[in-house]
């Protein structure tokens, strides 16, 4: 069986926070607000991920009001997400990302977000792929109010 899933995440640029992208810390002089460390990417990972396995979002996984997440890591979220799919016998086959950033510039950070990832969920490098894009100075993200990112995934079982 063969099943595929779509995850979207978005957070707010504020100060005074890192700007932590697929596990990477990008240097910024914003970051992303959010209960955990808002890792915008791997959020949507996540989502990607317990969609396809239809196992919910990370907002029934990981409230964002149970204080046992604030803060939390969220590679160590998405290492969580990757056992539950693997108790429910799903294996992933691939993962295709979109960031979506006005600034920060992440062409140079693009292959440790594949790296970081790929790792984190035990699978190869040539089965993740991120990109990234700014949308021309439209909507919040172009107007560097926030970060969003989109994620598809195949899971097998």
């Amino acid at each position: 069986m063969i099943r595929v899933g779509h995850g979207y995440d978005v957070h707010t640029l504020v100060e005074g926070r890192k700007c932590i992208i697929g596990g990477v810390t990008v240097p910024f002089e914003k970051g992303l607000l959010g209960h955990s460390d808002a890792d915008v990417l791997t959020h949507a990972v996540m989502d990607a991920l317990l969609g396809a396995a239809a196992l919910g979002d990370i907002g029934a996984l990981f409230p964002d009001n149970d204080p046992a997440y604030q803060g939390a890591d969220s590679l160590e979220l998405l290492r969580q997400v990757c056992r539950v799919l693997q108790e429910h016998g799903y294996r992933i086959a691939n993962i295709d990302a979109t960031v979506l950033a006005q600034a920060p510039k992440l062409k140079p950070h693009i292959l440790k977000m594949r790296e970081t990832l790929s790792r984190t969920c035990s699978i190869g490098l040539d089965q993740v792929s991120v990109k990234a894009t700014t949308e021309e100075g439209l909507g919040f993200t172009g107007q560097g109010l926030g970060i969003a990112a989109h994620a598809v995934c195949l899971v097998e079982k």
